[in-house]
């Protein structure tokens, strides 16, 4: 293909506009609020509501300089280039970047998931030349199974140990709304606890019209009444002090990478829950397949499974190292 309209730092040279800059830039494109996506400091953001009003939560109202908003589906026309946003079900808000000018169509997918949720907008296949994707479960062993049945070993867990409180850990932005809403629509009407990381974005998605059912905060509430209650904390609280609170407690995690076994045993975890907001390695592959795209880069995560795959297919397909993304870490939890 031509000289790519996009650099291999996600730089929009026309427009001179970064995607998910990870230092401040005069102009930036925000595919969804992750930490490792969305920084404050940017001149002026463009992003969907959704995920401004995400950054104004965490960051507060004055984290740009300018915030401009980008319905799904609208194209926003800048000199010869035209921005698109599209759904990538990752969290709520979450975008695909579809980039249009002199005839090539470059499409950014941000995080991505492909199993519909209602936690957020439903991915959205883009037709494109070039496809910039991420990799996080980018190697043939990860093959998600459905979170149907991660929550029903929750439940049943439940069930059969009244007596303990199950804390799961959970990312609050995304990861935590997801769970709780899997969790009501398998029919759990109880109250379900939460840390204090956890109500300003619950809250925020009620706001935009994600039920969520009874939250309640955990603290301060006596031992006995927390015995088989589910509560819903970050990974590092689950591991700390603040656990000691809770009646002999289960400690649960929901991540992709509880897939991986040693992962599991490492974070102290009795019941690991494979739930990931992210495409496995089979919808991966269908995505570059079902794009058309005939180069496809591959970033932050396991690039060079994927990029081999690619290759085999006949694909132009290189890695790209851009710094910032999260593998592992605070960000990393939300996988």
């Amino acid at each position: 293909m031509a000289t790519p309209i996009l650099d291999r730092n996600l730089h929009l040279r026309a427009i001179d506009a970064y995607i998910d800059p990870s230092v401040p830039r005069e102009r930036a494109i925000i595919t969804h609020g992750h930490a490792d996506h969305a920084r404050s400091g940017h001149g002026a953001v463009l992003a969907t509501p959704d995920t401004i009003a995400i950054m104004q939560t965490r960051y507060g109202a004055d984290c740009a300089g300018r915030f401009e908003p980008l319905d799904f589906g609208v194209p926003l026309r800048i000199d010869d280039v035209t921005i698109t946003l599209f759904p990538a079900g990752h969290i709520l808000g979450s975008a695909q970047v579809l980039i249009e000018q002199g005839g090539q169509r470059v499409v950014v997918t941000g995080d991505y998931k492909r199993l519909a949720d209602r936690t957020s907008q439903p991915y959205e296949l883009v037709a494109c030349d070039l496809l910039v994707t991420e990799a996080t479960f980018g190697l043939p062993v990860f093959q998600h199974p459905h979170p149907r049945v991660e929550i029903g070993r929750l439940l049943q867990s439940v069930v059969d140990q009244p007596d303990r409180s199950h804390l799961v850990g959970c990312y609050a932005l995304g990861k935590a709304q997801r769970v709780i809403a899997l969790l009501r629509d398998a029919g759990y009407e109880a109250p379900i606890y939460l840390h204090g990381a956890m109500p300003a974005l619950c809250a925020l998605y009620e706001e935009r019209g994600v039920a969520l059912g009874d939250l309640r905060p955990a603290l301060d509430v006596p031992k006995a009444e927390l015995a088989g209650a589910i509560v819903i904390a970050p990974p590092s609280a689950i591991r700390d002090r603040w656990s000691r609170r809770f009646p002999d407690p289960v400690v649960c995690q929901a991540s992709g990478w509880m897939s991986v076994k040693q992962r599991a045993r490492q974070a102290l975890v009795e019941l690991p829950l494979v739930i990931s907001d992210h495409c496995d390695w089979g919808e991966l592959q269908q995505t570059i397949s079902e794009t058309g795209a005939e180069t496809v880069w591959v970033t932050h995560g396991r690039e060079d499974g994927l990029v081999h795959w690619c290759r085999s297919q006949g694909l132009a397909a290189e890695p790209l190292d851009i710094q910032g993304f999260a593998d592992e870490g605070s960000e990393g939890e939300a996988a």
